[in-house]
């Protein structure tokens, strides 16, 4: 388990782009378990829309792939102190809306590393159903200076 202080140790995002709370689970070099907690305060929801506010999609994508480059760290410690590059996403698909007061839950799972490009299959649910899946993926690269 990780809280938002251990997450904010390996992801650069900071408020309003942070979009993981919570680590539940991970097995380091197979699969992640994260949680987002989507609240009418989230600044897309002013202008996303302002009658019915609807997370957009991308923004989960986002998510999961946060949740994904967590895992990529904890799985592999040559990673530690690079930046993180999302570079590819497949067969993405929005099954259900997400709206102010649901939980989204992040299962993660590494498919392989090939030449440096980590590939993962990412779902996200709430209250048990899916809402949205993809295949992603992320590279690392050394800090400019």
């Amino acid at each position: 388990m990780m809280d938002i202080k251990q997450i904010m140790d390996i992801l650069p995002h900071r408020n309003p782009f942070l979009m993981v709370d919570r680590i539940l689970e991970i097995d380091p070099g197979k699969s992640i378990v994260g949680i987002k907690n989507v609240t009418i305060n989230e600044p897309f929801f002013t202008g996303h829309f302002p009658e019915h506010p609807v997370m957009p999609g991308v923004l989960v994508i986002e998510a999961m792939a946060q949740v994904s480059c967590i895992l990529a760290y904890k799985s592999d410690e040559s990673l530690h102190g690079k930046l993180t590059y999302f570079v590819g996403i497949d067969n993405a698909r929005f099954r259900k809306p997400v709206i102010p007061g649901d939980q989204l839950r992040f299962e993660v799972g590494i498919v392989g590393c090939k030449r440096g490009i980590w590939s993962f299959t990412a779902k996200a649910l709430v209250d048990g159903k899916l809402v949205t899946d993809a295949e992603l993926k992320i590279t690392f690269a050394e800090k400019q200076s």
